[in-house]
């Protein structure tokens, strides 16, 4: 785990690297100063000696500067250091994340993953930057300061040298239970930050249904939840502090006591003593600051533990070493396909498919709620792999292709149209980034969309707002229709993507998709007959099966349940 962790310093390692050198500089200073101190009091204040003692004070002086200097040259260096980590690290996961298939995003929630990407990063981010400025610093002072302590006075160290070990112990005890803690409070901030995104994200329906009250009510529990977890781990990591405090001022207390009689009987110097106590304060300081090295590592644990859990999350689709870089037709084939999102053979959503599709033909899917007609198309593009039986494109097995040029050949308008933040040339120009204006306009008129595109001031330099705010249902599923039109693809696939558009929208958008998509294989889910009643065939699906596969007619005249959609309709329509 630290290992991959550690990759991602990077470009940076000369920061990192540079970091723990000066602050072993401040340190060692710092180590010095009392000895000079010790020096300066006991041959030069209290001999009358004027000229050692501004000597030497001007050493301290020296070694305070050079302190300082180290001390805030270490804080840059760190902070260079730790926020091009972080950097790295988020750039990872990211493009970790875009390598998954559906199924892997699945097993992780989208507020679940902002979390790992926001705060566990940040963490990870703040460990690694303790880690680097006081890892090294922090054990050369203690160790430097306990010798020189050890120096001056071997028995009155025992003092110290006893409290050591106890303060160790009592640290590892807290280390131990608090780091499953933290796991728990991570686990907490996700179902906050899930109740988040869903209510901002369905903001117009909460206030649709004056939901508000519920609402703020879901997210006063999450928030509560999160306090409670936050409460429960960092009530055993506080503890560290009245510990350590309380070690170190019982240390100087003994110290006073023991060196003040030697002091008295004449076997310790003023200056000794007084060095002394820096000594042992330092040392003890050391510790507090390496414990708190070590309580921000225990609470960074759990972040790396889920920033890992992410990077070793293996994709459950891949591409063979030498694949196929060319579509040559829209022509698809299954044969014999069958399909689980839990990849179980006795939970299966689709079964034994074969059907086959000539390049160019226009193909209506019909079928209940249900039936995985979405889930039928999503394997062409290869968005989920089959469990068994074969899948052909152009004659090639989908999982022979690249699938970069497998789905930039097959363009998809899905059931849940989504635009994104930016004007509609920028959403547009996701079909084909190069795409010229006239070749955007010709797209929007084929998707019936140019009409009330330059309706707008701006026309295509409108600004759609997050998520397409700023139009209809029926005008922002023509837009992605437009956008799936500039791939020039050899297959669309409109997944009931013409649901909120009326009928003589409808129509014109097909006559449109006749008129300029006659090499292109076209697939239509649809819950209007209207919509498929000029394919050159329709699929009907029941309960993951195919229960018929003809022309419109032929289905008239056998297939029970394309009549029955059909009167029913139809009956809807006359009523």
């Amino acid at each position: 785990m630290f290992r991959k962790l550690a990759s991602c310093v990077g470009e940076y390692k000369k920061y990192a690297i540079a970091t723990p050198i000066v602050m072993l500089g401040e340190a060692l200073m710092e180590i010095l100063m009392p000895f000079i101190m010790a020096a300066m009091i006991d041959n030069g204040i209290q001999n009358g000696d004027i000229s050692y003692t501004i000597k030497m004070g001007l050493l301290m002086i020296l070694c305070t500067v050079v302190s300082l200097c180290c001390g805030a040259g270490g804080g840059i260096l760190a902070a260079r250091a730790s926020m091009g980590f972080s950097k790295n690290l988020r750039n990872k996961l990211f493009k970790k994340v875009q390598t998954y298939s559906f199924s892997n995003v699945d097993r992780f929630s989208t507020a679940s993953l902002v979390t790992r990407l926001t705060t566990d990063v940040t963490n990870t981010q703040n460990a690694f930057q303790m880690l680097i400025r006081m890892a090294v610093r922090a054990p050369a002072m203690m160790i430097g300061a306990a010798v020189m302590a050890i120096m001056i006075n071997p028995r009155l160290s025992s003092i110290f040298i006893v409290a050591i070990p106890l303060l160790g112990v009592c640290l590892g005890c807290i280390m131990v239970n608090a780091h499953p803690r933290f796991g728990v409070m991570m686990e907490k901030y996700d179902a906050l930050n899930t109740s988040v995104q869903e209510n901002l994200t369905g903001i117009r329906v909460v206030k649709a249904f004056v939901r508000e009250d519920y609402e703020d009510e879901k997210f006063k529990k999450s928030a509560d939840a999160v306090r409670k977890a936050q409460i429960r781990a960092e009530k055993l990591v506080i503890l560290n502090g009245p510990i350590m405090q309380l070690c170190m001022y019982s240390c100087i207390l003994a110290v006073l006591w023991f060196g003040g009689n030697m002091i008295v009987d004449g076997t310790f110097q003023i200056g000794q003593l007084s060095s002394f106590i820096s000594y042992v304060t330092q040392t003890l300081m050391s510790l507090m600051m390496l414990s708190m090295v070590i309580m921000m590592f225990t609470i960074s644990l759990a972040s790396m533990r889920r920033i890992c859990e992410v990077l070793d999350e293996e994709p459950d689709i891949r591409q063979q070493a030498s694949p196929v870089t060319e579509v040559k037709d829209g022509s698809i084939q299954f044969r014999n396909v069958s399909f689980s999102y839990a990849n179980d053979p006795q939970n299966l959503t689709l079964q034994n498919i074969s059907l086959s599709i000539g390049s160019g033909e226009t193909i209506g899917i019909i079928g209940g709620t249900g039936s995985a007609k979405s889930t039928l198309v999503q394997l062409i593009p290869r968005l989920y792999d089959i469990m068994d039986g074969e899948l052909l494109v152009g004659g090639v097995d989908v999982r022979k292709y690249d699938m970069k040029v497998l789905r930039n050949n097959v363009a998809m308008v899905l059931q849940k149209n989504v635009l994104f933040s930016g004007t509609i040339r920028d959403n547009l120009k996701w079909g084909n980034e190069n795409a010229t204006d006239e070749e955007i306009l010709e797209a929007c008129k084929a998707a019936d969309a140019y009409d009330f595109v330059m309706s707008f001031p701006y026309g295509l330099d409108t600004d759609l707002g997050q998520g397409g705010v700023n139009v209809s249902g029926g005008q922002k599923q023509r837009l992605c229709i437009a956008r799936a039109l500039l791939k020039k693809p050899k297959i669309i696939i409109l997944d009931d993507s013409t649901s909120a558009v009326d009928t003589a929208t409808d129509a014109r958008i097909r006559a449109a998709f006749r008129k300029n998509l006659k090499d292109t294989t076209t697939i239509i889910i649809a819950q209007r007959i209207t919509s498929i009643q000029d394919a050159d065939k329709v699929i009907v699906l029941n309960d993951g099966q195919i229960n018929d596969f003809g022309t419109p007619a032929e289905l008239m005249e056998r297939n029970e349940i394309y009549r029955d959609v059909y009167e029913q309709q139809q009956k809807g329509a006359r009523a």
